[in-house]
């Protein structure tokens, strides 16, 4: 007998008689080998009546709990798939991720996911059957970039680091970032680099390919996966010594970093992390030459969280790329990466937290922005990178608040986040300019953020790849 014909009641009983020691799948599969060998086909069922499809709306989606800090004022509309329709865009002006000033009077033209053209109107031919898309009293800018998040974190301010790592679901937490990921981009930012899981695995993976397969709107997603750590340096800690808990990264040292560099590229990383130094210095100079030699004999860039002078010191001579933090470093630290091209990625507004719930926002103080000032002093170059997760994501323009109100020019800080940033991540050919050829990641803000930085907080348009997401 074919098991598609028993009744259901027949099913359960032939399955409740089944050996504990015999898997529920075999003895389906036996019922189906033994029942439905030559049994008589059933007719085919009667086509159903056409109907048009149904479309599916997706409901709206929160971000995080009650930001910390003001909202950013963009409106909540749906996505437009790019297609080979020309689209003009017609802002007040255009700061273009390389000079330090803004272009008045310039429009931009995009077609399919590329920049087509980008000048003064008078000198752009426009396409007759192009979409125009008028944007008075606004700044375009490149799509924005941010160094340094977390998207499979949420704000300490809701629930601390520790109780995230330990007690929250892996499908939640993707699910939390999901939400992150669309934050994002509708607040103008096209590309992150997500420097660790925090416990996660290599969830980040696999959110990255959801973005890019259609799956989750979201910005490009550069991942670390796990990042690295000297053993028991990290969290969560404080258990009795007995115990094995599982931690928010990766532990090696010595030779079997070499094995776990080449593991997480194996299975996706795009960047390696390395923590440097936790409140004090972890790997020897020797040990994070080693991560940087293997990385990059595997075409890989290297990361260090890094807030000691030693800790710096050490990754700066290791060769990474780019030193995360930096809270600690001095003139001698901060020329040594001036003069070996290592980048900072300061994190200012992660230092503000707050931390755990119910605790206020940290004022900063001239001792937390020393190091940054001293960076600013020395030539070296900064990249924006907020530590996003911290905090609320989408929030991420306030990194950039903090970059302008303790030294930076506010065209400098937009480079930072624009042409600067896509160099420092290897994406200089791709984005982080508007020019002719690269990917139309745009955003466009009320305002000038040239003049006042704070702009960035009245989102008026985002494109991704050519693909609208935001729009008036």
């Amino acid at each position: 007998m074919c098991l598609a014909s028993l009744h259901p009641s027949a099913v359960r009983v032939a399955l409740m008689r089944t050996r504990p020691s015999h898997s529920l799948a075999l003895s389906v599969g036996l019922l189906l080998v033994a029942g439905c060998a030559g049994a008589p086909k059933a007719p085919p069922a009667p086509a159903a009546p056409a109907t048009q499809p149904s479309q599916a709306v997706a409901p709206d989606v929160a971000t995080d709990a009650t930001p910390v800090r003001p909202p950013l004022e963009v409106a909540d509309t749906g996505n437009a798939p790019a297609t080979d329709r020309p689209i003009v865009l017609r802002p007040a002006r255009v700061f273009d991720g390389m000079t330090a000033e803004a272009h008045e009077g310039w429009v931009v033209v995009t077609r399919g996911e590329k920049i087509e053209a980008a000048g003064p109107a008078a000198s752009v031919k426009l396409p007759p059957d192009a979409r125009v898309v008028d944007l008075p009293g606004t700044t375009l800018t490149p799509g924005l970039v941010d160094a340094h998040t977390h998207v499979l974190l949420h704000a300490y301010a809701e629930r601390t680091w520790n109780d995230q790592v330990m007690k929250e679901p892996l499908a939640l937490r993707v699910s939390r970032a999901n939400n992150h990921l669309r934050a994002i981009l509708q607040s103008g930012f096209t590309t992150v680099r997500d420097l660790g899981t925090e416990g996660a695995g290599y969830a980040d993976v696999g959110l990255k390919q959801a973005v890019e397969q259609g799956i989750t709107p979201g910005p490009r997603l550069l991942a670390s996966t796990r990042a690295i750590v000297a053993t028991r340096t990290y969290g969560p800690a404080g258990f009795a010594p007995e115990l094995s808990i599982p931690q928010g990264a990766e532990e090696a040292d010595g030779e079997a970093l070499r094995r776990v560099v080449r593991d997480q590229i194996g299975r996706g990383a795009d960047w390696i992390k390395i923590y440097s130094d936790y409140h004090q210095p972890t790997f020897t100079l020797e040990e994070v030459r080693l991560v940087v030699e293997t990385a990059r004999g595997e075409g890989h860039p290297v990361a260090a969280h890094a807030t000691t002078k030693e800790g710096m010191r050490i990754a700066a001579l290791a060769g990474v790329e780019t030193i995360e933090h930096g809270t600690g470093g001095d003139a001698a630290v901060f020329r040594l990466m001036h003069d070996k091209g290592v980048a900072l990625v300061p994190t200012l507004a992660a230092m503000e937290g707050p931390y755990k719930p119910g605790d206020p926002p940290h004022a900063l103080t001239d001792k937390d922005v020393a190091g940054f000032r001293e960076a600013l002093k020395q030539g070296v170059t900064i990249v924006n990178g907020s530590d996003m997760g911290v905090f609320p994501h989408g929030q991420g323009a306030h990194e950039l608040e903090l970059l302008v109100q303790y030294g930076m020019k506010p065209s400098d800080a937009l480079r930072a986040a624009t042409g600067v940033a896509a160099k420092a991540l290897h994406l200089e050919t791709r984005l982080g300019a508007v020019r002719a050829g690269l990917l139309a990641d745009l955003a466009v803000f009320d305002g000038d953020p040239t003049r006042d930085i704070s702009a960035l907080r009245k989102v008026r348009f985002v494109m991704k790849g050519g693909t609208v997401v935001r729009e008036p």
